[in-house]
């Protein structure tokens, strides 16, 4: 009792007040405040685009805030670009590693610490990391290189480098994300550890029941803003997914904005008809369980699943940029040959990438040249591509499309994003695919452009193809014949068009809600109702 009045009497170990940041015309924060006690494990948790990464870029100086004060322990925050005095106050442990592969775990923990002439005593500074890590109960050998480390080790090895420098909270960015059940458990107790020790943790994670079983308080984000702080003893887990979503009750008192659907047309999809496309034990390591799925001509299918769920491998896969472990693609009972991306576009797979910017656009061509990418063989004879052909190809896409652009000849980078993402469909649908596979294809534009695009991927339905749109948008998702939620790998729910946000949310966050309708579990391993996921992963349906 001592103790928890002493800890309680301190200053937070960090204190955001009205954070505001912008990029442009978007408010990345609006007003946004959070505080984090000493030896507190505190989940921050929202939907894509709350606002949590833009405090995380704050909160460890990688972001000027436009307005607002970050304090530690009571004393105004370093200075910006001052990297050595935010590393004494904060470091932040990313779902993807930081540490150099290729260098020695010693030589990781001491990267741009090295004193002296310049001549190194690799002896020292081996037990100098010797001593380190069995300060913070990290059992790694000093000599073994990074890129031969577990990611359990790796985040022990960025968790002890960050405490060394002095800094007393530590953000962990969905950091079981890559972990397997005992790596988790393991990752927990060392936590535990720390915790003791005074260390405070900032945990960002998607998988809310890791949040009850780690944490004490959490906070809550939607839209920019701060929504709640409670005790995660005191919040049940159904008001913990409203609040996320905005819908139905839960929402934190006076805020009206609860989630707006627009109104959706679903086509029935033809149940005898031959599948546009299956698939049969379909399978990739750590990615996702074998999966067996079925698309009918005129549906089209949600995979929906929040970070490192599976979803988007299994996009990946479908489209031959990934080779399964395992299992079958067939387009309209044709094979699929695995892992490579012309024998799935010859099969009739057509393809919309998440980041449109890195994947799915060539920026210094044309609108015309990025269209037809896909469809250069049909452009002019033996081999060779004719302009007038191109630009007349290009012209009917853009028309049927309605891309606003000067013309087939402008470049593709002086378009608006929506326009930008329709260039992308255009190609996707310049082959006429049996099926679409689009992966989070809103991402980035407005609502308005949201709307248009998403009518593209119903309207290639109604004309007798197939769609799977793999997301975690909400938006993506409701144009949808039936959505599949994903967890770890497997499929937690199967929804019909009737889904709300509060069900869908819980299911995608390893979460089962009782009492809900519209949503039919999927059987577990044992033949048992598995409406939360597992870390190991079972046959699906």
């Amino acid at each position: 009792m001592a103790e928890a009045a002493e800890e309680a009497a301190q200053p937070p170990v960090v204190r955001a007040e009205g954070i505001v940041k912008r990029f442009g015309p978007t408010v990345a924060l609006d007003h946004a405040h959070l505080s984090v006690r000493p030896g507190e494990a505190h989940a921050l948790v929202g939907r894509n685009g709350a606002g949590k990464s833009t405090l995380v870029s704050v909160l460890t100086g990688m972001e000027r805030p436009d307005e607002g004060e970050v304090t530690f322990s009571g004393e105004p925050a370093p200075g910006y670009g001052d990297t050595a005095a935010w590393q004494r106050r904060v470091a932040c442990v990313y779902q993807k590693s930081m540490v150099v592969p290729h260098l020695t775990v010693a030589e990781n923990l001491y990267l741009g610490r090295f004193q002296g002439t310049g001549r190194i005593r690799w002896r020292a500074l081996r037990e100098d990391a010797r001593a380190l890590l069995g300060e913070y109960g990290v059992d790694v050998d000093p000599q073994t290189r990074a890129k031969d480390l577990g990611v359990e080790q790796r985040q022990f090895v960025e968790i002890a480098r960050a405490l060394s420098f002095g800094a007393r909270l530590i953000i962990l960015d969905e950091p079981t994300a890559q972990l397997d059940a005992g790596g988790i458990d393991r990752l927990f107790t060392k936590l535990l550890e720390l915790r003791r020790q005074g260390v405070a943790f900032l945990f960002i994670s998607h998988h809310l029941q890791e949040v009850y079983d780690l944490c004490d308080t959490v906070t809550v984000f939607r839209d920019a803003r701060h929504v709640l702080t409670a005790p995660v003893a005191d919040l049940p887990k159904e008001d913990l997914v409203a609040a996320m979503t905005g819908d139905g009750e839960g929402a934190p008192e006076g805020d009206s904005r609860a989630a707006v659907r627009a109104p959706v047309t679903v086509r029935e999809a033809d149940p005898g008809g031959e599948p546009v496309l299956r698939t049969e034990g379909l399978t990739l390591e750590d990615e996702f369980a074998p999966l067996d799925l079925v698309v009918r001509p005129g549906e089209v299918l949600g995979l929906a699943g929040a970070t490192a769920s599976g979803n988007t491998a299994i996009g990946e896969t479908l489209v031959g940029l990934r080779k399964p472990g395992g299992g079958r693609v067939s387009v309209r009972g044709r094979p699929v040959r695995p892992g490579s991306v012309p024998h799935a576009i010859d099969a009739g797979i057509g393809y919309v990438p998440e980041d449109r910017h890195d994947q799915g656009l060539v920026l210094g061509r044309s609108v015309a040249e990025n269209a037809t990418l896909t469809v250069t063989d049909q452009l002019g004879p033996y081999g060779t591509v004719l302009p007038s052909r191109t630009r007349a190809f290009a012209q009917r896409m853009i028309t049927s499309l309605d891309i606003k652009t000067a013309g087939p000849s402008q470049p593709v980078s002086g378009l608006s994003g929506g326009n930008q993402q329709k260039v992308v469909i255009a190609r996707a649908l310049a082959r006429e695919p049996s099926v679409l596979v689009a992966i989070r294809p809103t991402a980035g534009v407005d609502v308005k452009s949201k709307d248009a695009l998403l009518g593209v991927v119903r309207d290639v339905a109604a004309a007798g193809s197939g769609a799977l749109i793999v997301s975690d948008e909400l938006d993506d998702l409701r144009v949808c014949d039936r959505v599949l939620a994903f967890f770890h790998g497997r499929v937690v729910a199967e929804f019909g068009s009737g889904w709300s946000d509060r069900q869908l949310v819980a299911a995608m966050e390893g979460i089962t809600e009782p009492g809900t309708t519209g949503a039919t579990s999927t059987p577990g391993t044992d033949g048992t109702a598995g409406g939360t996921a597992d870390r190991t992963g079972g046959p699906q349906t």
